[in-house]
């Protein structure tokens, strides 16, 4: 009965079965090849002491035959070859050319890791050959031609030396490769992983930057689009400067937000003028926040690793998001840089209205896990909470000597 599924299966099913049981047909014709031709000459040059029926040929092809079961049966596979050819010597001049399917059983026995019944069945046909063709010679009738001397019986045990050697060696040499193709295809499968590793990274860098960005400048045009709304009738000259200050705000988010988006870029495409995101621009941060504040920088100026830079810089970036978000009015905000030998230390207090009064949470939302999450990337931490007064959040970043982070 046809079993269900589609025919490729069974014919893939088919193949596995055969390339696992069977061996390609390609040693056996070639042994058969040398066998038959190998005994026509030496037939031709009287060197085969009887005629050559179809039970002469029984025997020179019963090796090459059998060697298409190798795969399955390498033993017996070799027994039958070793036979046959034996069986062809009692009536023949010794010659290499009808041995061929019994050296390649050897080789295989050898190569499929049984070195040990490799040598042992070596050793028996070697015994078996010599005490028919030569030991019980007489007794058997074996005709005087094709009994072999000294000179064949060193070539013979070399050459089972050898074939075992060699058959040996193949198989350490495949596992190598197979050993080495595994390790390449896992190097393969690590560096996809890593580069997927590092795409996801990437992407969520530039999530992280796009909050930031769109976090800090739409808070402070929301603060200043109120502001001129109050304003608009009573002051319209104060309402005029909220106006400039969101056009300013907005055209600064559009340049933040190529800038995060740059690395999508063509590579004809010309290079971003904006200059590159640090405490260098925290004067011009702090300018545009909307709200008083003050900076303080303690400890000897450097230049900071760039990655370190820029998180410093979205980090206060962020805190003062978060103070316009749940301060309240009224609320100033303070800065302190303070350049430490081995990191940089940042701490962002607003004093206003705390939590309470306001009604909100500043660690509700992505905001502080995000600085959190930031600091953390380069090996440093975030400690945020509320202190007398209003919130703090004390940043610490590595900074190595090298300029290099681990």
């Amino acid at each position: 009965m046809r079993p269900w599924g589609p025919p490729w299966r069974e014919d893939r099913r088919n193949r596995r079965f055969r390339s696992r049981h069977w061996a390609r047909p390609g040693a056996g014709v070639v042994a058969g090849f040398f066998h038959v031709i190998g005994a026509n000459n030496a037939a031709d040059e009287g060197a085969v002491f009887r005629p050559i029926t179809r039970w002469v040929d029984v025997l020179l092809l019963a090796g090459p035959i059998a060697l298409v079961w190798r795969k399955r049966f390498p033993v017996a596979v070799f027994a039958i070859a070793a036979a046959a050819s034996i069986g062809f010597a009692t009536f023949a001049a010794p010659r290499w050319s009808y041995a061929v399917a019994p050296a390649i059983a050897l080789f295989n026995l050898a190569r499929m890791g049984r070195p040990w019944p490799a040598a042992i069945g070596g050793a028996v046909s070697y015994v078996a050959y010599f005490a028919i063709c030569w030991a019980f010679a007489d007794r058997l009738g074996v005709p005087a031609g094709a009994r072999p001397g000294l000179r064949e019986a060193v070539l013979l045990a070399v050459a089972m030396i050898v074939l075992i050697f060699l058959g040996g060696a193949s198989k350490v040499r495949s596992e190598h490769m197979a050993e080495m193709m595994k390790i390449r295809a896992e190097r393969e499968r690590a560096k996809k992983e890593q580069e997927r590793r590092q795409a996801s990274e990437e992407r969520l860098r530039m999530a992280r930057e796009l909050h930031d960005v769109l976090g800090h400048h739409l808070s402070l045009i929301n603060v200043q689009a109120g502001v001129g709304l109050h304003l608009m009738d009573k002051q319209p000259e104060q309402a005029r400067e909220a106006l400039t200050a969101i056009k300013t705000a907005s055209a600064e988010a559009l340049r933040e937000v190529r800038a995060v988006l740059d690395v999508m870029r063509a590579e004809n495409e010309s290079a971003p003028r904006q200059p590159a995101l640090g405490l260098n621009r925290l004067e011009e941060l702090t300018a545009d926040a909307g709200l008083p504040i003050t900076t303080k920088i303690t400890g000897d100026e450097r230049p900071l690793p760039p990655e370190v830079d820029r998180a410093a810089y979205r980090i206060v970036q962020e805190a003062l998001t978060n103070v316009r978000k749940h301060a309240g009015p009224g609320a100033t905000a303070s800065i302190a840089v303070d350049y430490l030998p081995t990191a940089l230390h940042l701490a962002i207090r607003n004093e206003g209205p705390d939590a309470a009064e306001t009604g909100t949470d500043p660690g509700e939302g992505t905001g502080i896990a995000g600085m959190r999450e930031r600091a953390q990337s380069l090996g440093g931490s975030v400690e945020a909470g509320p202190v007398d007064g209003g919130f703090l959040v004390s940043v610490l970043l590595p900074t190595p000597d090298d300029g290099s982070l681990s």
